[in-house]
């Protein structure tokens, strides 16, 4: 796909009930070429790997899932357990590649759910790609108490998200927030990952209550933990201007510390890309991608 243009290979989606939940999966490739996951982060949707798939030169049978609240999967209306997330994958696994170890691609909070469960079920995984996440950076300040309480605080009234009159509001906001989206690349995100309220208003297609904070204070040592017993090869993809360099880019020994974490790890850079490198490179992330998976 030329750099900046629409998409072009279609989707299908269909709706399978994972562990009581209505769940929407989307599926690009014909359904006998090697099947491929691919696992969005939070406030997002599978439909934001649009442009990678369009990207892709080889013939895949590509899987992504809306999450648990997320797109036109089910969503619960109340506070989420990150835990869940694990369940539903090891459960998606099952439906779709129950025969053998899966390839997973997950971006952000959907490589953080992939990287664990890859440490959980180690004989479901052939192989797994990070996309621009390395763990989170926990506050320092921020105790277990004063996590617990700011949940409690949140949970008291109901969370919203912000709307947009109309789908090119949103484009726009799409823009703002990263320059380097190309105009076609937001307009077809601005339908693709939000949703039309009966009022005609837009908003972005994640239930609201994402954004209340977990209960659970962040301890990197248990995500580090879980990352010494992942067995799969490990592609890291870090964003040159992404979350990975924001957060440890002036902290040499700590990116040393977390990667020394995989036992069987190839990292690359990929340039000119912010946190959503499958929006702003996806040429390059098709790229890197189907070098380790088809290898």
């Amino acid at each position: 796909m030329p750099p900046g243009s629409s998409a072009v290979l279609p989707s299908t989606t269909e709706c399978i009930e994972i562990r009581g939940l209505r769940y929407n999966v989307r599926q690009w490739g014909p359904a006998d070429a090697p099947p491929v996951f691919l696992l969005h982060g939070w406030m997002d949707a599978s439909a934001t790997f649009q442009f990678v798939v369009d990207a892709l030169r080889q013939d895949w049978h590509v899987i992504a899932p809306d999450w648990r609240g997320y797109g036109a999967s089910e969503w619960l209306g109340r506070p989420y357990w990150f835990p869940d997330y694990y369940a539903d994958l090891d459960a998606l696994l099952q439906h779709y590649s129950p025969g053998g170890p899966a390839q997973l691609v997950g971006h952000s909070m959907g490589a953080n759910i992939a990287a664990t469960y890859a440490a959980l079920r180690p004989q479901r995984v052939a192989r797994l790609a990070m996309l621009d996440f390395l763990g989170l950076k926990p506050d320092p300040a921020i105790d277990a108490p004063t996590q617990l309480g700011k949940w409690l605080d949140e949970i008291g009234e109901e969370p919203r998200l912000r709307t947009y009159p109309a789908h090119a509001a949103l484009a726009r906001r799409l823009r703002f927030a990263n320059p380097r989206l190309t105009l076609a690349r937001a307009e077809f995100l601005s339908h693709a990952v939000s949703r039309t309220l009966p009022d005609g208003q837009v908003e972005m297609a994640c239930d609201p209550w994402h954004k209340v904070a977990s209960p659970a204070v962040y301890r990197i040592e248990d995500a580090m933990a879980a990352w010494r017993r992942i067995q799969a090869p490990v592609l890291m993809l870090v964003a040159e201007k992404g979350f990975v360099n924001m957060r440890f880019g002036q902290e040499p020994e700590e990116y040393r510390r977390r990667l020394g974490c995989f036992a069987d790890l190839r990292v690359e850079t990929v340039a000119e890309a912010g946190h959503n490198l499958q929006h702003d490179q996806p040429e390059r992330v098709a790229e890197l991608l189907e070098g380790f998976l088809a290898r």
